[in-house]
């Protein structure tokens, strides 16, 4: 079982949030990625928390852009590298607090179309003002996890169902919503049904007790 700094925290997130929000002079951040669970399940099991890393972007990310490019011509800075650069991997960010934030912006993660109309959203007090934090719902962040599934995002599906079951025909037609290539598509459902049926198979196998 890792350590209590190795698990990622509703905190953590939160501070995420906050340092991006006042780099960035936004009052909105969006975090995908697996510790974007801990929005609607703070309490994930453990092996749903062992990422170091918090993806998320501000919401005015091109704006920002588009005005340090005002500011300095001839650059082409981007937001996901400054956050990289601040808050990033090896940073005193991620020295002090034991964890880093990973800069993405709204491509990185393959989520089904209307997500967020069904995303989480969590008000984040930063000094006299408020951030909305925004994060997919779980079914829409296990989409996102079909997406690529290796093996970290195999683990942490698995953790999920193993802990709380979730409608595996409503993960089908999310993936249908997502625009998977046709074999990336077919992928997810082959695994999300084998996935349900193993779970569901040890759940009702338990080893005899009286023997």
């Amino acid at each position: 079982m890792p350590d209590d700094r190795s698990l990622r925290t509703l905190d953590d997130v939160e501070r995420a949030v906050r340092a991006v929000a006042t780099e960035f002079k936004t009052d909105k951040v969006f975090i995908i990625g697996s510790q974007s669970i801990l929005l609607a399940w703070p309490n994930a099991p453990a092996r749903m928390r062992v990422s170091p890393e918090i993806d998320l972007y501000p919401e005015n990310a091109k704006e920002w852009e588009t005005e340090e490019r005002t500011k300095h011509p001839g650059e082409s800075p981007e937001a996901s590298e400054q956050i990289n650069a601040l808050f990033g991997s090896g940073s005193q960010f991620h020295r002090t607090h034991g964890f880093y934030i990973d800069g993405v912006d709204q491509h990185t993660a393959r989520l089904p179309d209307g997500w967020q109309t069904r995303a989480v959203v969590r008000q984040v007090p930063l000094g006299r003002r408020t951030v909305t934090a925004i994060a997919p719902c779980p079914d829409d962040l296990i989409v996102s996890k079909l997406a690529r599934l290796d093996d970290k995002d195999k683990a942490f599906i698995e953790a999920y169902y193993a802990e709380q079951s979730f409608d595996v025909r409503l993960i089908e037609e999310r993936i249908a919503l997502s625009n998977f290539e046709p074999e990336i598509g077919q992928r997810a459902r082959d695994y999300i049904r084998s996935l349900a049926k193993r779970i569901e198979s040890s759940r009702h196998t338990k080893p005899n007790e009286s023997s």
